[in-house]
């Protein structure tokens, strides 16, 4: 029985004339996709085509999606490659929101969010790192409050539990924390089991939490 090929993601690649980095990159991507690491290339030349930096809202080139994934400036074959790999997995997601927050493009995080809610999951994925930087988790927790009360956040309580059971400290604090702004009935019962936590840190913010949960009013 023949086996189905791998998917592969398609890449856009917007450049101009006068890029000095953009042929290097018009030729990564078309030797990836030669080796059928993307399924179509389309380039487009701004030079020729201005208007379709404003379509895709580009103010730098060389520019390139690789399946969901916007990608500014000079890359490698090899980083090419690599979220061309990636381009349809939660890992590669949460790397993604990795370098997004990173470069405090938060808007970006919550516009992906907000095409596909599925894309949460990838944000709890980076929460539960213990090795995401401390920079990064502000990130995650500005994204939060922007949810906050939301249909997508309420809809997360389960996994945001699931978190408050983590070995590090510092992410069941996080949790905690956040189901707090799911203003969800169904956030009480994990941020109450907080209270006796190991750690003080977590316990104060079980506290807060739990009052934040029970008079949602005065918030």
């Amino acid at each position: 029985m023949p086996t189905t090929p791998p998917s592969a993601p398609d890449a856009l690649l917007l450049m101009t004339s006068t890029c000095p980095h953009c042929p290097g990159v018009l030729q990564s991507l078309s030797a990836l996709l030669k080796a059928g690491k993307i399924g179509h290339l389309e380039a487009t030349n701004l030079s020729v085509r201005p208007e379709t930096a404003a379509t895709y809202g580009v103010r730098t080139v060389p520019w390139v999606r690789i399946g969901p994934f916007e990608l500014e400036g000079l890359r490698t074959q090899g980083e090419l490659q690599h979220w061309a790999e990636i381009s349809d997995s939660t890992q590669g997601m949460a790397e993604y929101f990795d370098e997004l927050l990173k470069s405090g493009a938060r808007d970006k995080v919550l516009s992906m969010l907000a095409a596909d809610e599925t894309r949460f999951d990838a944000l709890l994925h980076l929460l539960a790192g213990t090795d995401t930087e401390l920079h990064v988790r502000l990130g995650i927790g500005a994204v939060m409050e922007d949810l906050e009360g939301g249909e997508t956040l309420r809809g997360r309580v389960g996994s945001l539990a699931a978190l408050t059971h983590h070995p590090d400290a510092r992410v069941r604090n996080d949790a905690c924390h956040f189901l707090a702004l799911t203003r969800s009935a169904d956030a009480l019962p994990a941020v109450r089991a907080l209270l006796d936590d190991s750690d003080a840190q977590v316990r104060d913010t079980a506290k807060d939490s739990l009052a934040a949960l029970e008079n949602p009013g005065l918030n």
